[in-house]
Protein backbone atom coordinates (compact mmCIF):
# COMPACT_ATOMS: atom_id res chain seq x y z
CA UNK A 1 0.00 0.00 0.00
CA UNK A 2 1.73 3.41 -1.16
CA UNK A 3 1.27 5.96 1.64
CA UNK A 4 -0.18 9.35 0.06
CA UNK A 5 3.35 11.49 1.31
CA UNK A 6 4.80 9.20 -1.71
CA UNK A 7 2.32 9.10 -4.00
CA UNK A 8 2.08 13.12 -3.87
CA UNK A 9 5.90 12.88 -4.28
CA UNK A 10 6.23 11.04 -7.25
CA UNK A 11 3.70 13.30 -8.62
CA UNK A 12 5.57 16.03 -8.03
CA UNK A 13 3.15 17.73 -6.31
CA UNK A 14 5.00 18.35 -2.97
CA UNK A 15 8.67 18.60 -2.00
CA UNK A 16 8.66 16.74 1.70
CA UNK A 17 12.06 15.86 3.28
CA UNK A 18 14.02 13.09 1.55
CA UNK A 19 13.61 10.62 3.71
CA UNK A 20 10.18 11.07 4.47
CA UNK A 21 8.20 9.29 1.59
CA UNK A 22 9.99 5.95 2.44
CA UNK A 23 9.48 6.05 5.86
CA UNK A 24 6.16 6.50 6.54
CA UNK A 25 3.91 3.94 8.70
CA UNK A 26 1.13 5.04 9.11
CA UNK A 27 -1.52 7.48 7.73
CA UNK A 28 -5.39 8.13 7.85
CA UNK A 29 -8.26 10.12 6.68
CA UNK A 30 -9.49 12.24 9.46
CA UNK A 31 -11.93 15.39 9.84
CA UNK A 32 -15.73 14.77 8.40
CA UNK A 33 -14.92 11.77 6.76
CA UNK A 34 -13.86 9.60 9.46
CA UNK A 35 -16.65 11.03 11.49
CA UNK A 36 -19.03 9.40 8.99
CA UNK A 37 -20.69 12.91 7.64
CA UNK A 38 -18.81 14.25 5.24
CA UNK A 39 -20.27 15.80 1.90
CA UNK A 40 -18.96 15.18 -1.75
CA UNK A 41 -16.54 18.10 -1.92
CA UNK A 42 -14.82 17.57 1.42
CA UNK A 43 -11.43 18.11 1.42
CA UNK A 44 -9.26 14.60 2.60
CA UNK A 45 -7.30 15.63 5.71
CA UNK A 46 -4.42 13.32 6.06
CA UNK A 47 -2.43 13.23 9.92
CA UNK A 48 0.10 9.84 10.25
CA UNK A 49 3.43 9.59 11.41
CA UNK A 50 6.89 8.50 10.11
CA UNK A 51 10.00 7.13 11.66
CA UNK A 52 12.80 10.00 10.42
CA UNK A 53 16.58 8.61 10.70
CA UNK A 54 18.54 7.86 13.89
CA UNK A 55 20.19 10.49 14.30
CA UNK A 56 17.41 12.93 14.31
CA UNK A 57 15.37 10.92 17.05
CA UNK A 58 18.86 10.06 19.04
CA UNK A 59 21.20 13.35 18.11
CA UNK A 60 24.24 11.93 19.86
CA UNK A 61 24.44 8.84 17.80
CA UNK A 62 25.67 11.41 15.10
CA UNK A 63 28.22 13.00 17.56
CA UNK A 64 26.33 15.78 18.95
CA UNK A 65 27.77 16.62 22.79
CA UNK A 66 24.58 18.61 24.13
CA UNK A 67 25.91 22.53 25.38
CA UNK A 68 29.68 22.05 22.92
CA UNK A 69 30.39 23.26 20.19
CA UNK A 70 29.16 27.28 18.91
CA UNK A 71 27.76 26.61 15.35
CA UNK A 72 26.93 22.95 14.48
CA UNK A 73 23.48 21.75 15.85
CA UNK A 74 21.62 18.64 15.53
CA UNK A 75 18.96 18.29 13.05
CA UNK A 76 15.04 18.86 14.39
CA UNK A 77 12.33 17.14 12.41
CA UNK A 78 8.81 17.25 14.03
CA UNK A 79 6.38 17.37 11.42
CA UNK A 80 5.82 17.68 7.81
CA UNK A 81 2.57 20.03 6.89
CA UNK A 82 0.79 21.62 3.56
CA UNK A 83 -2.25 22.22 3.10
CA UNK A 84 -4.67 22.91 -0.36
CA UNK A 85 -2.62 20.17 -2.51
CA UNK A 86 -4.52 19.45 -5.39
CA UNK A 87 -4.06 16.21 -7.21
CA UNK A 88 -6.23 16.52 -10.59
CA UNK A 89 -5.39 12.89 -11.42
CA UNK A 90 -7.36 11.81 -8.32
CA UNK A 91 -10.19 9.42 -8.23
CA UNK A 92 -10.77 8.85 -11.77
CA UNK A 93 -9.49 12.18 -12.76
CA UNK A 94 -12.39 13.73 -11.07
CA UNK A 95 -9.18 15.58 -8.88
CA UNK A 96 -8.61 15.75 -4.76
CA UNK A 97 -7.56 18.31 -2.77
CA UNK A 98 -4.95 17.33 0.07
CA UNK A 99 -4.43 18.49 3.38
CA UNK A 100 -1.52 16.11 5.11
CA UNK A 101 0.44 16.59 8.05
CA UNK A 102 2.65 13.78 9.16
CA UNK A 103 4.82 14.05 12.78
CA UNK A 104 7.60 12.33 14.00
CA UNK A 105 6.79 9.17 15.75
CA UNK A 106 8.07 11.01 18.57
CA UNK A 107 5.67 13.63 18.71
CA UNK A 108 3.00 12.21 17.82
CA UNK A 109 3.51 9.68 20.59
CA UNK A 110 3.32 12.60 23.15
CA UNK A 111 0.92 14.24 21.59
CA UNK A 112 -1.59 11.50 21.96
CA UNK A 113 -0.41 11.15 25.88
CA UNK A 114 -1.58 14.22 26.28
CA UNK A 115 -4.74 13.34 24.80
CA UNK A 116 -4.93 15.68 22.14
CA UNK A 117 -8.19 15.00 20.08
CA UNK A 118 -7.13 15.44 17.10
CA UNK A 119 -3.98 12.80 17.25
CA UNK A 120 -6.30 10.81 19.69
CA UNK A 121 -8.88 10.62 16.49
CA UNK A 122 -6.44 9.98 14.14
CA UNK A 123 -5.66 6.53 15.67
CA UNK A 124 -8.82 5.73 16.43
CA UNK A 125 -9.90 6.36 13.10
CA UNK A 126 -12.38 3.64 11.28
CA UNK A 127 -10.56 0.50 9.42
CA UNK A 128 -11.73 1.90 6.13
CA UNK A 129 -9.91 5.03 6.81
CA UNK A 130 -6.70 4.11 6.93
CA UNK A 131 -4.87 4.84 3.89
CA UNK A 132 -1.43 3.48 4.98
CA UNK A 133 -0.04 1.47 7.29
CA UNK A 134 2.93 -1.06 8.04
CA UNK A 135 3.97 -3.87 10.57
CA UNK A 136 4.85 -0.99 12.57
CA UNK A 137 1.67 0.84 12.31
CA UNK A 138 0.03 -1.86 13.15
CA UNK A 139 1.59 -2.44 16.33
CA UNK A 140 0.24 1.02 17.50
CA UNK A 141 -2.97 0.32 16.43
CA UNK A 142 -3.30 -2.54 18.17
CA UNK A 143 -2.08 -1.18 21.44
CA UNK A 144 -3.87 2.29 20.47
CA UNK A 145 -6.08 2.33 23.87
CA UNK A 146 -3.08 2.67 26.20
CA UNK A 147 -2.80 6.29 25.48
CA UNK A 148 -6.57 7.07 26.97
CA UNK A 149 -6.38 8.20 30.39
CA UNK A 150 -8.31 10.80 32.64
CA UNK A 151 -6.40 13.59 31.01
CA UNK A 152 -8.71 13.26 27.81
CA UNK A 153 -12.00 14.97 29.59
CA UNK A 154 -10.32 17.99 30.07
CA UNK A 155 -8.75 17.91 26.79
CA UNK A 156 -11.44 17.35 25.18
CA UNK A 157 -14.06 19.75 27.14
CA UNK A 158 -11.19 22.51 26.39
CA UNK A 159 -11.59 21.42 22.88
CA UNK A 160 -15.52 22.06 22.85
CA UNK A 161 -15.57 25.32 24.41
CA UNK A 162 -12.78 26.37 22.20
CA UNK A 163 -15.37 25.39 19.70
CA UNK A 164 -18.46 27.67 21.57
CA UNK A 165 -16.87 30.21 21.09
CA UNK A 166 -15.90 29.56 17.10
CA UNK A 167 -19.75 29.18 16.39
CA UNK A 168 -20.23 32.36 18.50
CA UNK A 169 -18.26 34.49 16.23
CA UNK A 170 -20.30 37.18 14.81
CA UNK A 171 -17.86 37.93 11.90
CA UNK A 172 -17.23 34.37 9.93
CA UNK A 173 -15.16 34.30 6.58
CA UNK A 174 -14.64 32.42 3.17
CA UNK A 175 -17.66 29.38 3.79
CA UNK A 176 -17.94 30.03 7.20
CA UNK A 177 -19.65 32.43 6.51
CA UNK A 178 -21.61 31.17 3.67
CA UNK A 179 -22.51 28.81 6.55
CA UNK A 180 -24.14 30.93 8.92
CA UNK A 181 -25.89 32.82 5.96
CA UNK A 182 -27.79 29.30 4.94
CA UNK A 183 -27.83 28.04 8.75
CA UNK A 184 -28.02 31.30 11.02
CA UNK A 185 -24.49 30.00 12.61
CA UNK A 186 -21.81 27.89 11.98
CA UNK A 187 -23.37 24.24 12.01
CA UNK A 188 -19.73 22.93 11.63
CA UNK A 189 -18.50 24.32 14.53
CA UNK A 190 -22.04 23.33 16.53
CA UNK A 191 -21.69 19.28 15.53
CA UNK A 192 -17.71 19.33 16.38
CA UNK A 193 -18.91 20.55 20.21
CA UNK A 194 -21.76 17.25 20.27
CA UNK A 195 -18.89 15.25 18.81
CA UNK A 196 -16.31 16.00 21.04
CA UNK A 197 -18.81 15.13 24.14
CA UNK A 198 -19.70 12.07 22.71
CA UNK A 199 -16.43 10.67 22.05
CA UNK A 200 -15.21 11.43 25.72
CA UNK A 201 -17.99 9.52 27.20
CA UNK A 202 -17.07 6.53 25.32
CA UNK A 203 -13.35 7.01 26.81
CA UNK A 204 -14.39 8.11 30.07
CA UNK A 205 -17.06 4.67 29.90
CA UNK A 206 -15.28 1.98 27.94
CA UNK A 207 -11.56 2.90 27.19
CA UNK A 208 -12.30 2.89 22.99
CA UNK A 209 -13.68 5.62 20.84
CA UNK A 210 -15.75 4.76 17.61
CA UNK A 211 -15.79 7.66 15.74
CA UNK A 212 -18.68 6.85 13.62
CA UNK A 213 -21.28 5.97 16.45
CA UNK A 214 -23.16 9.08 16.73
CA UNK A 215 -22.72 9.83 12.68
CA UNK A 216 -26.82 10.19 12.49
CA UNK A 217 -27.02 12.88 15.27
CA UNK A 218 -24.13 15.03 13.70
CA UNK A 219 -25.16 14.65 10.11
CA UNK A 220 -28.58 16.19 11.27
CA UNK A 221 -26.53 19.16 13.02
CA UNK A 222 -24.61 19.89 9.89
CA UNK A 223 -28.40 19.99 7.94
CA UNK A 224 -29.51 22.50 10.17
CA UNK A 225 -32.24 20.93 11.92
CA UNK A 226 -30.52 21.83 15.47
CA UNK A 227 -30.85 25.90 16.93
CA UNK A 228 -27.76 27.05 18.05
CA UNK A 229 -29.04 28.04 21.55
CA UNK A 230 -30.03 23.89 21.40
CA UNK A 231 -26.55 23.36 20.98
CA UNK A 232 -25.51 25.76 24.40
CA UNK A 233 -28.64 23.63 26.09
CA UNK A 234 -26.84 20.41 25.18
CA UNK A 235 -23.04 21.35 26.44
CA UNK A 236 -24.45 22.96 29.28
CA UNK A 237 -26.69 19.97 30.23
CA UNK A 238 -23.89 17.26 29.30
CA UNK A 239 -21.02 19.09 30.84
CA UNK A 240 -22.69 18.59 34.08
CA UNK A 241 -23.56 14.87 33.57
CA UNK A 242 -20.10 14.17 32.01
CA UNK A 243 -18.46 15.43 35.43
CA UNK A 244 -20.30 12.32 37.17
CA UNK A 245 -18.82 10.06 34.24
CA UNK A 246 -15.41 11.42 34.69
CA UNK A 247 -15.30 10.81 38.14
CA UNK A 248 -16.83 6.88 37.80
CA UNK A 249 -14.22 6.25 35.63
CA UNK A 250 -12.19 3.46 35.74
CA UNK A 251 -8.89 4.91 33.34
CA UNK A 252 -6.37 5.73 34.74
CA UNK A 253 -6.02 9.55 36.22
CA UNK A 254 -2.42 9.99 34.06
CA UNK A 255 -1.03 8.80 31.02
CA UNK A 256 0.56 4.99 31.06
CA UNK A 257 3.98 6.79 30.16
CA UNK A 258 5.97 3.72 30.95
CA UNK A 259 3.74 1.77 28.40
CA UNK A 260 3.68 4.30 26.20
CA UNK A 261 7.60 4.53 26.29
CA UNK A 262 8.17 0.62 25.75
CA UNK A 263 5.87 0.96 22.53
CA UNK A 264 7.38 3.74 21.45
CA UNK A 265 11.36 2.05 21.91
CA UNK A 266 9.80 -1.41 20.15
CA UNK A 267 8.43 0.39 17.27
CA UNK A 268 11.82 2.28 16.68
CA UNK A 269 14.13 -1.21 17.78
CA UNK A 270 11.81 -2.55 14.76
CA UNK A 271 12.33 0.21 12.36
CA UNK A 272 16.38 0.75 13.20
CA UNK A 273 17.33 -2.61 14.40
CA UNK A 274 19.44 -3.09 18.15
CA UNK A 275 19.58 0.23 20.30
CA UNK A 276 22.45 -0.53 22.13
CA UNK A 277 24.34 2.23 21.20
CA UNK A 278 21.38 4.59 21.39
CA UNK A 279 20.19 4.35 24.84
CA UNK A 280 20.96 2.67 28.17
CA UNK A 281 18.82 0.87 30.80
CA UNK A 282 18.69 1.33 34.07
CA UNK A 283 17.75 -1.56 36.19
CA UNK A 284 15.96 -1.50 39.41
CA UNK A 285 18.77 -1.45 41.48
CA UNK A 286 20.72 1.09 39.76
CA UNK A 287 17.42 3.30 39.74
CA UNK A 288 17.05 2.88 43.41
CA UNK A 289 20.67 4.01 44.21
CA UNK A 290 20.48 6.95 41.92
CA UNK A 291 17.25 8.07 43.96
CA UNK A 292 18.62 7.22 47.22
CA UNK A 293 21.93 9.32 46.62
CA UNK A 294 20.09 12.52 44.84
CA UNK A 295 18.06 12.30 48.43
CA UNK A 296 21.14 11.95 50.44
CA UNK A 297 22.98 14.70 48.67
CA UNK A 298 19.49 16.94 49.51
CA UNK A 299 19.62 16.49 53.38
CA UNK A 300 23.54 17.11 53.21
CA UNK A 301 23.02 20.66 51.59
Amino acid sequence: MTSVVKSLKDKELITPPSFLATNVHYEAMTGSISYGVSSDNSDMDVIGWCIPPKYIVFPHTAGFITGFGRFDKPEVFEQYQQHHIQDLSACKGKGQEYDVTIYNIVKYFMLCMECNPNMVDSLFVPSNCILHITQIGQMVREKRQIFLCKLAWHRFKGYAHSQIHKMENKNPEGKRKELVEQFGYDVKFAYHIVRLLGEIEQILTEGDLDLQRNREQLKAIRRGEWKQEEIIEYFNKREKELESVYDNSTLPHKPREAEIKELLLECLEHHYGSLDKCIVSEDKLEKALREISNIANKVLR
